[in-house]
């Protein structure tokens, strides 16, 4: 999922539902001892029009963008 468009499905502080942005990194989320991660956290950076930031997600809030 790294380097894909990616649209945000829930609304936080200061970012609106439906904000476009580039995944930049897949992070291991909770990890027990020798298991294999249960979760991921990517971090996204936004494209908003006064400000482009990183932020972190979990997949279930993101959207792939087919162009």
């Amino acid at each position: 999922m790294i380097g894909k468009l990616v649209r945000i499905t829930r609304a936080s502080i200061g970012v609106p539902k439906g904000t476009l942005g580039l995944v930049i990194r897949k992070d291991e989320g909770g990890i027990w001892e020798g298991d294999a991660p249960t979760w991921f956290v990517y971090k996204v950076l936004l494209c908003l029009p006064s400000v482009h930031r990183e932020r972190r997600y979990l997949e279930r809030d993101l959207e792939v963008v087919e162009v």
